[in-house]
């Protein structure tokens, strides 16, 4: 499979299917969702179940001019019990992906968490975003920026296993994982560091399967050929990462932003489930939906 090197690449990885991925979008009277969800099926790429007010479905569908004929559609009022009955029908084997709609992140989170019925397939839940950057030579991986707030190392491992095991999905035989910190030495007084050179050797211990670990190193020598020869780094990794692993929610969170701020296209996941979750937030476009939907899909 050759090197994705845009967000579009996506697209052909889902093209041929012999059947199309049932997403369930929860609490589904939501427009922005809905059009991502129905350029998505126009595309031949979901087929979507819709949970929530059905009134209220209809009536976007119609003010947007989307084509809802033959959509199966579970008519429950109230917001949450909608996410849940979208979560059961994951469970029951009748879903392949995961949507939020007009809900909250917290109450969608509850019901995934649910210990009778919820979809936890792993230790930990992460998020994962596939970036397509203007000034970088593919599509680069960036985890965790919205779910584990101050992860310890074996979160990281988690961290990192969710991540790799979905980048094998789409095309990555063996990802090369850059562990960032401020810095590319280890400095004893800073953790993430710490964290990063033991993550390193792991990985070399085949403790951390699958994938080729490095770190610590700064965001600028894990994206720069240029700058890692510079600070006389050598790595395979240095200047071709696939996935960045953050070392906190905040770094991880404001480097997400800024990216996306700037026009950067990107897709992004919940990981950890039994299937995968696309969350996006309020602020996301309706680009940034579908592009999470098309990366949900590959299978």
């Amino acid at each position: 499979m050759k090197m994705l090197t845009k967000i579009s690449d996506l697209y052909s990885l889902n093209k041929n299917k012999k059947t199309l991925e049932r997403l369930v979008l929860a609490s589904a009277a939501d427009e922005h969702s809905l059009e991502a969800v129905f350029e998505a099926r126009n595309k031949n790429i979901i087929e979507p179940i819709l949970v929530g007010d059905k009134n209220k479905i209809l009536k976007i569908a119609e003010e947007k001019n989307l084509n809802i004929y033959n959509t199966e559609i579970i008519d429950i009022k109230d917001n949450k019990a909608a996410v849940i009955e979208s979560v059961k029908i994951i469970k029951k084997g009748k879903g392949d992906i995961l949507m939020k709609g007009y809900t909250s992140t917290a109450t969608l989170l509850k019901a995934v968490l649910n210990d009778k019925y919820g979809l936890k397939n792993s230790p930990l839940l992460s998020h994962f975003a596939l970036f397509e950057l203007p000034n970088y030579h593919k599509l680069v991986g960036i985890t965790d920026v919205a779910m584990n707030i101050a992860p310890s190392l074996k979160e990281k491992t988690g961290i990192i296993s969710n991540a790799v095991k979905y980048m094998h999905k789409i095309g990555y035989k063996k990802p090369k994982v850059a562990v960032i910190a401020a810095v590319e030495l280890v400095n004893e007084n800073m953790q993430a560091t710490i964290d990063a050179a033991i993550l390193s050797k792991m990985e070399q211990r085949n403790q951390i399967p699958d994938c080729i670990i490095d770190g610590p190193l700064a965001f600028d020598n894990a994206m720069s050929k240029k700058s890692a020869e510079h600070k006389g780094i050598i790595s395979e990794v240095a200047g071709d990462a696939d996935l960045l692993v953050m070392p906190n929610i905040e770094a991880g969170n404001v480097l997400y932003k800024s990216l996306a701020f700037s026009g950067a296209k990107l897709a992004a996941v919940i990981l950890g489930t039994l299937v995968p979750v696309v969350l996006t937030s309020r602020s996301d476009s309706e680009e940034t939906k579908l592009n999470s939907i098309i990366l949900a899909a590959v299978s």
